[in-house]
C-alpha cells in the first residue's frame, strides 16, 4: 500500500484545520458568551417565579406565547416600518441614498420572515424537564459557574436555534449591504420597533424567555460577525490579532456592561430619544452598541483596512444617532473607556494590533468633524 508523504502537504492541511479551528471557535465562543448571558436572566430566587417559568417555557407555554406573537406580528409590522419613515425618511434625502434601495414592502416581509421563523423554532425548542423548583441565589462565582454549566446541558437545543436564526440575520445583513450598507440602517431600525411593539404584547417573563430569540436577531443583524469570522479564516491560528480578537469575544459584552455603567455614572441626567440611559431598554440598546463598536474594530484589524468603519459604521451612525438624540461626546467617551478596556485584557502586542483602527474612530468622531455638521 503506498502512503503520501508530501511533507508539503501535510503541512498545508495542517495550516487550514488549524484556521479552521480558530474560525469555528469564534463563532462558538459568540454562543456560548450569548447563551451564558441569556441563562442568567432566567434564575430566580422566588419558587412561585421558578414555577410560573416552568410554566412559561412548557411546550404548551411557548404554543401560547407564539401564537400571541403571531397573531399581533402583522400589525406591529407594519406600524413599526412607519415609526422608521417617521423616524429616517429625511435621511434619504439628505444623505442621498437612492429610494430605490428601500422598498419598505420587501423590507417588512423579510424582517417578518424571520420573525416568524424565530416563532416556529421557539416552539420547536425543548424545554427542561429537570429545571428545578428552588433556583439558588447567584452569591458566589461558584454557583453561577455550576448554574451556567447546568443551563448549557439543559438548553444543548439552544445553540443549534441561535445558529439557524443567525445564519439568515447574517444573510439578509449581506443582502441590504452590498450596494450601500447605510440601508441597514432602515432594515435595523424596522427590527428594532418591531421588538419592542412584540415584546409589549406578553407578559414580563414571557419576555425575558423570548428576549433571547430576539437578542440573536439583534446581535447578528447590527454587527458584522460573519464578516469577523470570513475575516479569520485568513490568519494563522497563532496570529496576534487572532489572539486579541478570540480573547476579546468571550468577554465583549461583560465590558459593553461595565462601559455602559460608567457612562450612566458620568451621564446621569442624559436623556436621548428613547429615555433616560439608565432605563432597562435603552440600557440593552446602549450595550448592544458598544458592543456593536468593538466587533467592528475587530473587523478592521483582522482585514487590515478601515474599510468597514469608513463605509459601514461612520455613515450608519451619522445617520441614527442624531435623529435618535444621541450625542458625540458619549461617544467620544466610550472610545476612551474601550482603549482602557483592551490594555487591560491584552498583551502590549495583542493591544498593538487594535489600537491603530481605535485612533482611526477616535478621529472620525472629533469634535472638529461634527462641527461641521448640523447635529
Amino acid at each position: 500500500m503506498e502512503m503520501n508523504e508530501n511533507p508539503d502537504n501535510n503541512s498545508k492541511g495542517l495550516l487550514q484545520l488549524e484556521k479552521q479551528s480558530a474560525v469555528l471557535y469564534l463563532a462558538q465562543q459568540w454562543t456560548k458568551k450569548y447563551l451564558q448571558n441569556v441563562e442568567l436572566n432566567y434564575f430566580y430566587e422566588d419558587k412561585q417565579d421558578a414555577l410560573n417559568f416552568k410554566k412559561v417555557v412548557s411546550p404548551e407555554g411557548r404554543k401560547r406565547t407564539a401564537q400571541k406573537l403571531m397573531n399581533s406580528l402583522r400589525t406591529v409590522s407594519l406600524q413599526a416600518w412607519n415609526k422608521t419613515e417617521a423616524l429616517l425618511s429625511e435621511e434619504i434625502k439628505r444623505h442621498r441614498i437612492d429610494p430605490k434601495l428601500i422598498d419598505p414592502w420587501e423590507i417588512t416581509a423579510d424582517s417578518f420572515k424571520i420573525y416568524e421563523q424565530a416563532l416556529h423554532l421557539y416552539i420547536q425548542q425543548q424545554s427542561s424537564q429537570n429545571l428545578p423548583t428552588h433556583i439558588p441565589s447567584l452569591n458566589t462565582e461558584n454557583s453561577v459557574s455550576e448554574k451556567i454549566q447546568q443551563m448549557q446541558a439543559q438548553h444543548f437545543v439552544s445553540t443549534q436555534i441561535a445558529t439557524i436564526i443567525s445564519t439568515n440575520v447574517c444573510l439578509l445583513r449581506q443582502k441590504y449591504t452590498q450596494n450601500d450598507p447605510r440601508v441597514i440602517g432602515f432594515v435595523s431600525m424596522q427590527f428594532h420597533y418591531t421588538n419592542l411593539g412584540l415584546l409589549q404584547t406578553i407578559s414580563p417573563l414571557e419576555q425575558i424567555v423570548l428576549g433571547s430569540y430576539l437578542k440573536v436577531i439583534d446581535d447578528h443583524l447590527y454587527m458584522p460577525l460573519q464578516r469577523a469570522y470570513d475575516a479569520a479564516a485568513d490568519h494563522d491560528y497563532n496570529s496576534q490579532v487572532l489572539t486579541a480578537v478570540q480573547k476579546l469575544l468571550p468577554i465583549s459584552t461583560q465590558i459593553a456592561n461595565k462601559i455602559c455603567q460608567k457612562i450612566i455614572d458620568l451621564y446621569p441626567n442624559y436623556h436621548s430619544q428613547s429615555g433616560l440611559l439608565s432605563e432597562p431598554l435603552v440600557r440593552l440598546s446602549s450595550i448592544r452598541d458598544i458592543e456593536m463598536f468593538q466587533v467592528y474594530l475587530w473587523v478592521c484589524s483582522l482585514e487590515g483596512s478601515v474599510n468597514a468603519i469608513q463605509q459601514e459604521l461612520f455613515p450608519l451612525c451619522a445617520m441614527l444617532y442624531p435623529r435618535l438624540k444621541i450625542q458625540w461626546e458619549l461617544i467620544r467617551c466610550m472610545l476612551h473607556l474601550l482603549e482602557q478596556e483592551i490594555s487591560q485584557h491584552l498583551n502590549t502586542k495583542q493591544a498593538n494590533t487594535l489600537m491603530p483602527y481605535l485612533q482611526v474612530l477616535w478621529h472620525m468622531f472629533s469634535p472638529k468633524v461634527f462641527d461641521k455638521l448640523t447635529l
